[in-house]
């Protein structure tokens, strides 16, 4: 449970830090939606992800798979945002799409740091 708060505080942290500097980026009307939704749904994704990485990792199976399935979630996610959320709610497709893929990627980033014992 440790790790998982702390995995939730680092990626709320690296998540706002980036969503900040996309934020400098993009500015057209729009662009702070996007990016604002783009980072709920990264931070829900991943907090999921890392949780289930760490059931698997208890068990004493191999990780690998469940941080694979963790990968495939993610490209899910960016996948069910371009072809339905950003019509859907009427998001722009660059800033919404670009922001996704950064805040998956810099969280992702930490997940290995947090998995050590």
């Amino acid at each position: 449970m440790k790790r998982v708060m702390r995995f939730v505080a680092a990626s709320a942290v690296l998540i706002v830090l980036a969503a900040f500097l996309l934020g400098l980026l993009f500015r057209l009307p729009g662009d702070a939606q996007a990016i604002r939704v783009s980072a709920v749904i990264a931070f829900a994704v991943q907090v999921f992800a890392f949780a289930v990485v760490l059931v698997v990792a208890g068990t004493g199976t191999n990780v690998f798979p469940a941080w694979g399935l963790g990968m495939l979630l993610r490209l899910a996610s960016l996948a069910v945002m371009g072809f339905w959320l950003v019509r859907t709610l009427g998001l722009r497709a660059e800033p919404a799409l670009i922001s996704l893929a950064t805040f998956f990627f810099v969280t992702t980033l930490v997940e290995p740091l947090l998995l050590k014992r």
